[in-house]
């Protein structure tokens, strides 16, 4: 786990702060705290905090700084990325249920072209980075968890590389990838901050920061990185109920990202792809990795009114990665 230092809490505050109407400020539920140094400085500053930590030797600190406050911080043992597991039975802490966790906040769910409901902050940990940014990007295209209440926004530290993955263009060999499309056209992705690794500490015994190490891009910085889910991304065929259809489709189309579109669509047994491209004004001879994520989306929209296409052809690919995710 990598813990903030002092100097950097006002940095952040600041950028939580940008692009906030003025009034009071909103509720904040913020995941794996460590010892509060940024928790202190957002209460100092007027906001609401719902602390959710799964480290039991950070909580009794947190649950005295809570008894000191009245009613401004509320402190939950639980671990942001335990929620909701798909297992039966009664959850015990540090899974969490976010049912039972948007009760205590006192947070009602929204209709998804509404404000955004609440703000969530924290840093992702290293470890399985990329497995806990898809396991939200999947909750988010189904209206799960925490999108069950609405279009939560995610204002989260996460690594350079893989915001530079999050970031990239159409054609860029090796970052460009179903990752990339799906965020892209699932989020508006705003860069608030880039802090040098030297910011952290960590409690690991040896102290070390353990940095990832990457050759194809940089990772010399932590990202804060706001999420904010498209208020239309639902407005044309795709729909929670089909988006699951519409990843797996992402995902296959970069199995083999230099592939041809045609040769693709004529592996799902489109026997109109020439015709269907043309309408769509896609050139037959583009690779899947030369698409924007905006083609994706009008493609799997087109190919949702064949008559040929059907939806069984990702569902076992479809339920076993939705396990692998929870």
């Amino acid at each position: 786990r990598f813990i903030a230092c002092p100097q950097l809490a006002r940095t952040v505050w600041r950028c939580l702060q940008r692009g906030a109407p003025p009034g009071p400020q909103p509720l904040l539920l913020e995941f794996a705290p460590g010892p509060g140094i940024l928790t202190r400085t957002m209460l100092d500053e007027g906001f609401r905090v719902v602390a959710l930590e799964s480290d039991s030797d950070f909580l009794a600190d947190l649950q005295s700084l809570e008894n000191s406050l009245d009613g401004q911080l509320k402190v939950i043992h639980g671990d942001f990325f335990r929620l909701d597991p798909l297992t039966k039975g009664a959850l015990k802490p540090p899974a969490v249920s976010s049912e039972k966790l948007f009760e205590t906040m006192g947070v009602v769910a929204v209709p998804w072209r509404a404000d955004v409901p609440l703000k969530i902050f924290g840093i992702v940990p290293q470890q399985l980075e990329r497995n806990r940014l898809w396991r939200l990007l999947f909750a988010m295209y189904e209206c799960s968890s925490i999108y069950k209440y609405g279009r939560v926004e995610l204002n989260v530290f996460i690594s350079e590389k893989e915001y530079t993955i999050l970031t990239a263009k159409p054609g860029e060999s090796k970052i460009y990838q179903a990752f990339t499309v799906l965020a892209q056209l699932g989020y508006e992705i705003e860069l608030l901050h880039k802090e040098p690794w030297s910011s952290f500490a960590t409690n690991l015994k040896n102290g070390g920061l353990a940095v990832p190490k990457t050759v194809q891009v940089p990772n010399d910085h932590l990202c804060l990185v706001r999420l904010t889910p498209q208020q239309n991304l639902f407005t044309g065929g795709l729909k929670p109920s089909n988006a699951s259809t519409f990843i797996f489709m992402v995902k296959q189309s970069f199995a083999k990202p230099r592939c041809r579109l045609t040769d693709r669509l004529n592996s799902w047994s489109l026997d109109n792809s020439d015709t269907l491209l043309k309408a769509l004004e896609i050139p037959r001879n583009a690779a899947m990795r030369n698409l924007y994520p905006e083609d994706y989306k009008r493609l799997f929209e087109a190919l949702q009114n064949s008559d040929i296409f059907a939806e069984t052809l990702f569902h076992d690919e479809v339920m076993a990665s939705t396990r692998i995710m929870n």
